[in-house]
């Protein structure tokens, strides 16, 4: 199982973040935007994620009804707390990344 990325991505947006504002390295202003656009596309990566799983819960939902109610019932739970940890990763993502998007355009207007 590969690792997932997202403790990767917001350790690099925490040490962008961290480090001295340097306006006049264009590499630093590069770096900003490439790991902004990395955040952004790893959101949307995790939305479409949710929305898959909301709709595998409505799926689910409508057929309790048939059959094997006990495993239906344990997938529900189970897509139920996945949702919930995406929303978290989506809304902690999306408010670093609000973070990293204030100082690069702090980054721009300086050089």
């Amino acid at each position: 199982m590969a690792p997932e990325p997202i403790p990767a991505l917001l350790e690099q947006i925490d040490e962008l973040l961290a480090a001295p504002s340097r306006p006049k390295e264009p590499a630093t202003l590069a770096r900003l935007e490439r790991t902004l656009t990395d955040g952004y596309a790893h959101a949307l990566s995790l939305e479409a994620e949710r929305l898959r799983l909301e709709r595998r819960m409505s799926e689910l939902a409508g057929e309790l009804h048939e059959g094997n109610r006990e495993q239906k019932a344990q997938e529900l739970v189970q897509v139920s707390r996945r949702i919930s940890r995406a929303h978290a990763e989506i809304e902690r993502l999306r408010g670093t990344l609000t973070q990293l998007r204030a100082r690069a355009t702090a980054v721009r207007r300086k050089s």
